[in-house]
C-alpha cells in the first residue's frame, strides 16, 4: 500500500492541530524541515503534535549533520519515539537552508553516513566513537527504544547512491517531472542491484511537488515557490548538471549563482522569476483531481512506495497561517484524490 505525507514546517501553535486535521484525513505521515533561522524547533512541535495524535507517522523532513551534533538529533529522536509510541521517522538530508543561514556549507557524503549510522547506534544504546570518546547515551539501555527509521532525501546521483547503501527509506527530491523520477529510480536500482541489500529491506519514495486545485492556474501559480526551490536542489553550488534534462538544466546552472537564499520556501525570492508557467506544469502536479491522480499515478507505477507531497499556501504571511494554509489546500486531495490512489494501489 502506497504511503502518503505531507511537509509542513513547523509553527509554535500551530503545527499540533494542524497534525491532527491531517491525521483525520487520512494521511500516513506529517514531516516538519529543521531550519531554525526559518521555522520553529521541530522536535518540541513534533512532541506536541504527537501528544495531539494516535497513528500519524511524525518526523522531520529534513534535519542535517551539520547544525545539531549528532548526539543531540538522536537524543530528540528518541525522546519523540518515546513521546509518539513508535511513530518517529528521521528525515535527513545533507543540509541546505539551515546551513546556508549560519554560513556553513552542506555535509559531506562522509558526514552523511556517519551521522545516519551514529542516529542507529545512539538510539539502539550503542557506544559510538567521536574521536576517540566513547559516547553513549546513558539514558537508553539496549532494546528500550524502538529504532527510528532512517529516511535520506536525495537530489544528486552521489547521494541517491549512498541512500541506497545506508537509509531505511530513501526520498527522491527532484521533483515531479516522470523524466526526472525514472532517472533517480534507475541509479537506486542499480546501486542495490550491487550493494548486497536485500531490496525489500528500503523503502523508496519521492517528494512531489503537488497542488490540488479546480482553478489549474491558481495552481500553478501557488506551486511556483517549491517548483523553485526543488529546482534549487538541482543547482547546488558543487552539484553536477550534465545529466540533466534540457527543461531544467539551464535553470539549475543559474541557481548556482542566482538562487535567492533569504527568501528560501518563500514566495518572495527573486529567483522564481525563472520558474515560468509551463516549467512548472513540468516540474510540479499542478490541478484538479483527476489530472492529479493521473499524474501521481504514473509516478507511483514506478516504483515509488511512499509520496510526501509538497504544497502552496495562499497565504504568504504571517507563518502560521501560511502553513495552516497548505494543509487547508491539502483537503481537496485527501477528499478526492487519496482515496482513488488507496483504492488503485491497495494490494501494491
Amino acid at each position: 500500500m502506497i504511503e502518503i505525507g505531507v511537509v509542513n514546517e513547523p509553527s509554535a501553535g500551530f503545527t499540533a492541530p494542524n497534525a491532527k486535521r491531517l491525521e483525520d484525513m487520512g494521511f500516513d505521515y506529517l514531516l516538519t524541515p529543521d531550519t531554525q533561522n526559518l521555522s520553529a524547533d521541530p522536535y518540541g512541535q513534533l512532541s506536541l503534535a504527537a501528544a495531539a495524535t494516535k497513528t500519524i507517522r511524525l518526523g522531520t523532513g529534513v534535519t542535517n549533520p551539520i547544525t545539531r551534533d549528532v548526539a543531540v538529533t538522536a537524543s530528540a529522536l528518541a525522546t519523540l519515539q518515546i513521546e509518539s509510541n513508535g511513530r518517529a521517522v528521521c528525515g535527513i538530508g545533507r543540509g541546505d537552508s539551515s546551513a546556508a543561514h549560519i554560513g556553513k556549507k552542506q555535509a559531506t557524503g562522509e558526514q552523511l553516513a556517519f551521522y545516519a549510522n551514529s542516529i542507529r547506534t545512539y538510539i539502539a544504546g550503542g557506544t559510538v566513537d567521536r574521536d576517540g570518546t566513547q559516547s553513549a547515551m546513558r539514558w537508553i539501555k539496549p532494546g528500550d527504544v524502538p529504532p527510528v527509521p532512517i529516511d535520506i532525501a536525495c537530489t544528486g546521483p552521489k547521494t541517491i547512491e549512498l541512500a541506497a547503501d545506508v537509509a531505511d527509506r530513501v526520498s527522491f527530491a527532484v521533483g515531479s517531472a516522470p523524466e526526472r523520477l525514472q532517472w533517480a529510480m534507475d541509479i537506486f536500482n542499480a546501486r542495490m542491484a550491487v550493494n548486497g541489500r536485500d531490496r525489500s529491506s528500503v523503502n523508496v519514495g519521492a517528494y512531489i511537488n503537488l497542488v490540488c486545485d479546480p482553478d489549474e492556474q491558481r495552481a500553478v501559480n501557488l506551486a511556483r515557490m517549491v517548483t523553485g526551490m526543488v529546482s534549487h536542489f538541482a543547482g547546488m553550488k558543487a552539484s553536477p548538471t550534465e545529466h540533466l534534462p534540457e527543461q531544467i538544466k539551464g535553470i539549475a546552472e543559474k541557481m548556482k549563482s542566482d538562487y535567492d537564499m533569504k527568501h528560501h520556501a518563500q514566495d518572495a525570492g527573486s529567483h522564481l522569476n525563472m520558474i515560468d508557467d509551463e516549467f512548472v506544469r513540468w516540474m510540479a502536479i499542478c490541478g484538479p483531481v483527476d489530472l492529479c491522480v493521473e499524474k501521481l499515478s504514473k509516478l507511483i507505477d514506478m516504483g515509488l512506495e511512499h509520496v510526501y507531497l509538497l504544497g502552496g499556501s495562499p497565504y504568504a504571511e504571517p507563518h502560521g497561517k501560511r502553513i495552516t494554509g497548505v494543509v487547508d489546500m491539502s483537503e481537496l486531495f485527501a477528499a478526492e484524490a487519496m482515496p482513488q490512489i488507496r483504492k488503485a494501489y491497495a494490494n501494491v
